[in-house]
């Protein structure tokens, strides 16, 4: 059944609490490809299910990552020479404490990003936060800052978005930039490097952040990029293969499902289908299938449900693929009657997938399947007027968490 995305807008709130998420510690949680397992996630929601809300210090688009009743997060001064960590209560949004950390040199940045876009990571002893030129920050979960590492300028016009993440007590971060750019693990502890690996030479930016698979009992650390996609050991930093993508800008991170990789550009070009591993550039032996997709430029990352490989353009074209063969099923618009622009990466939850709208923060709800099925369309209602929204969202306990430029919302129960 094809639903309208007006038709929705009304609905109200539905839940179940049989699983509840604690710890999303690090950018789209455990896997990195934002699949939750919680079965308690809200399907639907209104003004009047806002549990608390919190103005935030600094402003920003970092997503909320979570340990336990703890909710870390970062902002960002008007012009970047201050940027903040903090941490706050899940249980009422009350701030439990938060840092600052100086940037002499703030980075330039795109209209649609920020210098607060990384996530942080946390193991639940220490939190990481990423600022670009600000460094690279190791704090206690209490606050107790341990480590600080210089990355570089970052020069460019674009800025970064890539977050860290965390694989067997390292910290890995994508630092790539129109400069020197490199793939680097460093010890969680102490900020001690492990390894680093040199990426390609000008590739614009780092934004997007790499994700931890496994195939056959071996495990890499799969990162997209400008020219294509790359597998690397999480071990050493080896870069193991390389797959040449259809135009550049690769931000979206990719999904893997059923031993197979799923690949978005950032510019318009074919999504496509990779099995990861192999050795040196594996374009011709290890691509699968490539299809064409409408709507132009990609933010939010692909994900794949129940068989079908659902993508959100910017301009809110929603296509959805057959993920075994790439067959296009359908590409259809989001909302019939006025365009709606999405940014943030999607959240998959029993088999749903939540795309939020950048103004308001409407969230859309999905059922993938052969057709366009829009199961509800929650709205925050006249409390975030005139917000943009660029985080993902977070499951925790039942509730979602919502994060605007400037404001934290709690929402569910």
């Amino acid at each position: 059944m094809k639903t309208t995305f007006l038709t929705l807008s009304l609905l109200g709130a539905l839940g179940a609490s049989v699983v509840a998420e604690d710890n999303w510690y690090q950018f789209r949680g455990p896997t990195g490809r934002g699949h939750s397992e919680a079965t308690d996630v809200p399907v639907s929601w209104d003004e009047s299910k806002i549990v608390w809300k919190t103005k935030l210090k600094g402003s920003g688009q970092s997503s909320p990552v979570t340990w336990g009743d703890q909710i870390f997060l970062t902002g960002a001064s008007e012009d970047g020479t201050e940027r903040t960590v903090m941490c706050l209560s899940a249980k009422d949004g009350s701030m439990i404490w938060s840092k600052s950390v100086p940037c002499d040199n703030p980075e330039e940045i795109h209209a649609m990003n920020s210098r607060a876009t990384p996530s942080c990571v946390t193991d639940g002893e220490m939190v990481v936060a990423f600022f670009g030129p600000g460094g690279l920050h190791g704090f206690t979960v209490d606050g107790e800052k341990k480590w600080s590492v210089d990355l570089g300028e970052f020069p460019g016009g674009w800025g970064i978005a890539a977050s860290p993440v965390l694989v067997d007590g390292k910290i890995i971060q994508n630092t790539d930039s129109m400069g020197e750019s490199k793939l680097i693990a460093l010890n969680i502890k102490d900020g001690s490097v492990i390894w680093g690996t040199p990426r390609e030479a000008k590739p614009r930016g780092g934004w997007s952040t790499p994700i931890l698979i496994e195939l056959d009992g071996k495990q890499e650390l799969v990162l997209n990029g400008e020219f294509g996609v790359r597998g690397y050991d999480p071990k050493s930093g080896k870069e193991l293969w390389f797959c040449k993508g259809f135009n550049g800008r690769g931000a979206p991170v990719p999904d893997f499902a059923d031993g197979k990789l799923y690949v978005v550009n950032g510019k318009p070009g074919d999504t496509y289908c990779v099995k990861p591993g192999g050795s040196g550039d594996v374009t011709d032996s290890h691509m699968l299938w490539h299809a064409s997709r409408k709507g132009g430029r990609d933010l939010p990352s692909p994900v794949v449900v129940d068989g079908y490989l659902c993508i959100s353009s910017m301009s809110g074209i929603f296509s959805c693929y057959d993920a075994e063969t790439g067959k296009p099923l359908y590409a259809e618009r989001l909302n019939e009657e006025k365009g709606v622009e999405v940014a943030a990466a999607p959240l998959v939850a029993n088999g749903l997938v939540y795309l939020q709208t950048v103004q308001g923060g409407d969230v859309v709800v999905i059922r993938p399947g052969k057709e366009l099925d829009i199961v509800a369309v929650n709205s925050l209602g006249d409390a975030a007027a005139g917000q943009i929204f660029r985080a993902t969202l977070t499951p925790h306990r039942g509730n979602l968490l919502i994060r605007s430029g400037t404001v934290l919302y709690n929402v569910g129960k």
